[in-house]
């Protein structure tokens, strides 16, 4: 079974105040009309020391942003360029959130609290600095879904609606308004880098360097600290892009300014997972091309752990980062190797075998026009397996452990329908018991998965 997250006691801990000079700009929360706490993720809050506080000090801590004890004494909206669908922007940075927390779980893993939705910042341009409370459900329900299939997410620690009226151009307006406050192993990305390269700030891309491998520690590679991060980002990422994979899920968004150097995923916008198997099945109705569709998922982060090496140059010689990136094969098909079984319920027999079997799974799922969600369900453990998935099932072991779940009628899904469904609920009749019975059974479905299986690279 899957271990609940340990509670710890409080332990502030903020390295990233001694690169904030150049790193972020300090900034003041927006002041919002009303503050209605809508969610709490008690699990995770309890994991970082913050369980026992009263509703009324969350929400002056998460909506009005009175800095937690010995923590940042202000928010930190941070710097960051990136390649937005391949076309490099200049002009980003955090527009509607910032850092305002760094605190240590009871394994010692640094972890930020992060904002989505908390007002203007000096990257907002033109937009208004807000989120719209239907972005925020569908954070909760990406996230909590993702954690359930065992993918390295950021979670949702809280939501609270603010009481403004929004408009937009994607969705009925105006529309309800929230402050989202995510728990994530650093802010970090490769936009943060390419930032650095752009301006030639050697040294401060050298300290980046230093803090990413002291605070997200994994195995060293190199004895050069640019190529040692390089290898662990590469192993990390292309974890990732297996696990989307195996999870049937499109992330929608994969610019390198979403790309989280420890391999964490994060942000949450037009996500979809497969209502069945479709390597062209695409999240965001602005993605004409497909260049973010489902099966090119894992060249998507490929590229973008391209343009890390390209900013990491500036401090190391080519040859060993791209060395570096040329792992990336590798490392991909060994964890969806170990992931795809996994979630099948069956144990490795080794890459050559276990791609045997994905191949005989990816031909069924488009035979019978189904997504991942059913197939690993109905064949969990080789359990109804016929034709090709019998041959290829017939030497695998079960994995050992049950739960009552998988003698349920149909597997725990994440569709679209769904989505608008627990919305509607919401915006038609304030009606928040869809969301929290389906986060209920998600945690359970979470529960009969037990502990994913992780690279030797995350940093954890």
């Amino acid at each position: 079974m899957r271990a609940e997250p340990q509670p710890a006691p409080y332990r502030a801990d903020t390295p990233i105040a001694a690169l904030s000079d150049w790193l972020a700009d300090p900034v003041a929360p927006a002041g919002f009309p009303k503050s209605e706490l809508r969610f709490r993720n008690d699990r995770w809050a309890a994991a970082v020391g913050l369980g026992g506080l009263g509703d009324d000090e969350w929400v002056r801590h998460f909506a009005r942003f009175e800095p937690l004890p010995e923590n940042l004494p202000q928010p930190l909206a941070l710097r960051y360029h990136g390649h937005q669908f391949r076309v490099y922007n200049p002009e980003i940075g955090d527009g509607r959130g910032f850092t305002f927390a760094q605190l240590r779980d009871g394994g010692g893993r640094l972890l930020d609290l992060g904002t989505k939705g908390s007002g203007l910042t000096p990257y907002s341009r033109t937009a208004d600095g807000r989120l719209t409370l239907k972005g925020a459900v569908r954070e909760i329900l990406a996230t909590e879904m993702l954690e359930a299939l065992g993918v390295y997410t950021s979670k949702t620690f809280s939501v609270i609606e603010t009481g403004e009226e929004l408009e937009r151009g994607d969705e009925p307006s105006p529309t309800r308004s929230a402050v989202l406050v995510r728990l994530s192993h650093s802010h970090i990305r490769i936009g943060t880098f390419q930032r650095l390269a752009v301006f030639e700030e050697d040294e401060h891309m050298r300290a980046l360097v230093d803090y990413c491998l002291a605070q997200f520690p994994g195995p060293h590679t190199s004895d050069d600290p640019p190529v040692a991060l390089m290898h662990q980002a590469v192993e990390r990422l292309a974890d990732l892009a297996a696990s989307y994979m195996v999870a049937g899920f499109v992330h929608g968004v994969l610019n390198s300014d979403n790309m989280n150097v420890t391999g964490e995923s994060f942000d949450y916008g037009p996500w979809r997972w497969l209502p069945r198997w479709d390597s062209a099945f695409t999240a965001a109705y602005f993605d004409q091309t497909g260049l973010y569709s489902f099966g090119r998922q894992p060249e998507a982060i490929r590229w973008n752990l391209g343009q890390l090496a390209i900013s990491l140059r500036r401090l190391a010689e080519a040859e060993p980062l791209v060395a570096a990136l040329e792992t990336f094969p590798e490392h991909y098909h060994n964890a969806m190797s170990r992931r795809f079984t996994w979630r099948l319920g069956v144990e490795s027999r080794g890459r050559e075998a276990d791609f045997r079997l994905i191949e005989a799974c990816e031909k069924t799922m488009r035979e019978q026009q189904v997504g991942p969600a059913e197939l690993f369900f109905k064949h969990r453990s080789g359990r109804n397996a016929e034709g090709i998935l019998a041959e290829a099932l017939d030497s695998y072991q079960a994995l050992p452990g049950g739960h009552d779940y998988w003698a349920e009628s149909a597997p725990e899904t994440m569709l679209i329908a769904e989505v608008e469904a627990i919305w509607a609920a919401i915006a038609e009749r304030d009606d928040w018991q869809k969301l929290n019975a389906k986060i209920a059974r998600i945690r359970r479905m979470g529960e009969a998965m037990g502990e994913p299986p992780s690279p030797a690279g995350h940093p954890s």
